[in-house]
């Protein structure tokens, strides 16, 4: 059984080993080595724990123990996260190996099986694969070939994949089919790590446990639904493998579909995983196909030319490190997308990303239809926008109602105003990172924050429309300068330009 959290204290997993494959690489040392840290600090993670990172670099458990704490180290609170490990007896291991060579995993082994003895992990296993996804497959078939995914009677072995899974809809397939010939789906852990972001989280809190928001929660009041991922920095330093995935890989095909899907499902039964799993997929299921006819319509593509940001100027995309000069690559992605079912028929759904845009900022705005009669003249409502509910991801996360309040004074002026709730006011806490809680999910089995197979096939389904398109050329690239809000056409896809986006706060 999972444990619960109680009055008295955090929740605490069973022991367990933690293997990183890809311990030396940027997404270890940036978030999981900090997450486990910061989880040993707040008494999550059991006394005991080992963490054993692999790859190719030839290192010994001394240079990685040594790598791993310098890193944590540099942490605003890193003597605090260091004392926190020393104190549960964190353990840190190493295993020098290629991916595709049976010898690693027989070294791996060797490990874990010392692990078991010493430090009682008692033959549960976390894999971690913070690799390229071209090795994806390899290391869960040596896994499985050396014996080490299969679990004995009362323990677990659980494979923990990141994104990008697959790069179209027929290689998620494909990578499905290799992931289940060594391990069950119930063992597969698919991260999305926004889906651990408190506000999106929250959106479950604020649909199904308030009366007042699930009436107003579909086509009659909600005009259209827009859902915004923004990063004002660029590819920095990752324009090679930007130049694979583009924003519709990087981006649009998991974190975008996941907040739609979170946002226009039905009410689950419970709170279970698979409970809220299968609406996600119901709904994913109702978006409407996307046609290769009129695709140029519904979709908006482009890339930063240089611009300005906080004062400084940036280079435009083709002239980042590791871009090819003549790159047609996305790095901005708008859509509009229609969902078949009751809720929402005729309600559009405008989703867009793009990096080095004018500021940072994640959000779901809810715009509702005007009033159907204004009993006031023009001029004492000309500042009235229609209702909205703005949920705040990141920077910041919280909660704005927009709506019409009478201006003081003896007249009779009406404009909009806000109504905000904000997490850190609120609840004077700091909600804990994405990669402390998946990790914690990972740790104890709940696989609510998880992508089921299912949810990534429809994700793919419903964006190979696009794929297919740019490789066939029907939808332009367009450009926009780095600082804006993207290209002039991404307006156009809003009710043909009668309407606009909602600027990021």
């Amino acid at each position: 059984m999972n444990p619960t959290q109680a009055e008295t204290g955090p929740v605490v997993a069973r022991n367990a080993a933690i293997v990183v494959f890809g311990g030396t690489g940027d997404l270890a040392h940036r978030k999981l080595y900090p997450a486990i840290a910061t989880l040993a600090l707040r008494g999550e993670v059991p006394h005991g724990l080992v963490v054993v990172g692999c790859s190719r670099s030839e290192m010994d458990d001394h240079m990685f123990t040594t790598d791993v704490r310098r890193t944590i180290a540099a942490l605003p609170n890193g003597e605090a996260l260091l004392l926190a490990l020393d104190r549960l007896d964190v353990e840190f291991r190493w295993v020098t190996g290629a991916f595709d060579q049976p010898s690693t995993f027989e070294k791996l082994r060797t490990v874990l099986d010392d692990a078991d003895g010493r430090h009682g992990t008692d033959g549960n296993r976390i894999y971690y694969l913070a690799t390229i996804p071209q090795f994806f497959a390899t290391v869960a078939e040596g896994l499985g070939a050396a014996g080490m995914a299969s679990e004995p009677p009362g323990t677990f072995r659980r494979l923990i994949v990141e994104k990008p899974f697959g790069h179209d809809l027929e290689s998620a397939r494909q990578l499905n089919d290799g992931l289940h010939t060594v391990f069950t789906e119930s063992q597969i852990f698919r991260i999305d790590h926004y889906l651990a972001k408190e506000t999106v989280r929250n959106i479950l809190a604020l649909r199904f446990t308030n009366t007042i928001f699930e009436p107003i929660w579909n086509r009659r009041y909600v005009d259209n639904v827009q859902i915004t991922v923004a990063e004002s920095l660029g590819v920095e330093h990752r324009g090679t493998f930007y130049e694979q995935a583009g924003a519709l890989r990087d981006v649009f095909q998991n974190h975008l579909m996941q907040v739609l899907a979170l946002v226009a499902m039905e009410p689950p039964r419970s709170f279970l995983p698979n409970a809220i799993r299968d609406e996600k997929v119901k709904v994913l299921e109702s978006v409407r196909p996307l046609d290769q006819g009129d695709i140029q319509d519904v979709v908006v593509r482009a890339q930063y030319e240089s611009g300005t940001i906080d004062g400084d100027t940036v280079a435009g995309y083709r002239e980042e490190e590791g871009v090819d000069p003549h790159s047609k690559t996305e790095t901005y992605l708008a859509a509009r997308f229609e969902i078949d079912n009751w809720r929402w028929a005729g309600v559009p759904f405008y989703v867009r990303t793009g990096k080095h845009l004018a500021a940072r900022s994640t959000e779901v705005v809810l715009r509702y239809k005007p009033v159907p009669f204004l009993p006031l003249p023009p001029e004492a409502v000309e500042s009235v926008e229609p209702n909205a509910l703005i949920l705040q991801i990141q920077p910041d996360q919280g909660i704005t109602m927009r709506f019409a309040a009478k201006v003081p004074g003896s007249g009779f002026q009406v404009r909009t105003v806000d109504m905000e709730f904000d997490y850190q006011d609120a609840f004077k806490e700091t909600p804990p990172e994405a990669y402390e809680r998946v990790l914690l999910e990972a740790l104890i089995g709940d696989p609510t924050l998880f992508i089921r197979e299912d949810e990534v096939l429809q994700a793919w389904r419903i964006v190979q429309p696009i794929l297919t398109a740019f490789e066939h050329g029907t939808v332009p690239l367009s450009v926009y300068a780095a600082g804006s809000w993207g290209p002039a056409e991404a307006d156009d896809l809003l009710d043909g330009g009668r309407d606009s986006w909602k600027e990021p706060q």
